[in-house]
């Protein structure tokens, strides 16, 4: 995976476990747990050694709501 992925998050899935907050280090949480993408939005871009972490989270989230994808370009 390149730098120009990023990890999405589905928020109509999302419910807060926090497991992914755990596991990324560009991933603040909220106080009902909710994962915070600095800047807001659902895609964090995936740094180069938070690859495996990024995947990781989607493999371990409970209710499916990650999935890795190509970065949007920024503006």
């Amino acid at each position: 995976m390149s730098a120009s992925t990023a990890l999405h998050i589905d928020w109509t899935r999302c419910r807060g476990r926090g497991m992914c907050t755990e596991l990324l280090t560009g991933l603040g949480r909220d106080e009902w747990g909710y994962p915070l993408v600095a800047g807001g939005g659902s895609d964090l871009p995936i740094r180069t050694h938070d690859v495996e972490a990024a995947d990781d989270a989607v493999a371990l989230c409970p209710v499916l709501a990650l999935s890795i994808r190509p970065a949007r370009p920024t503006r």
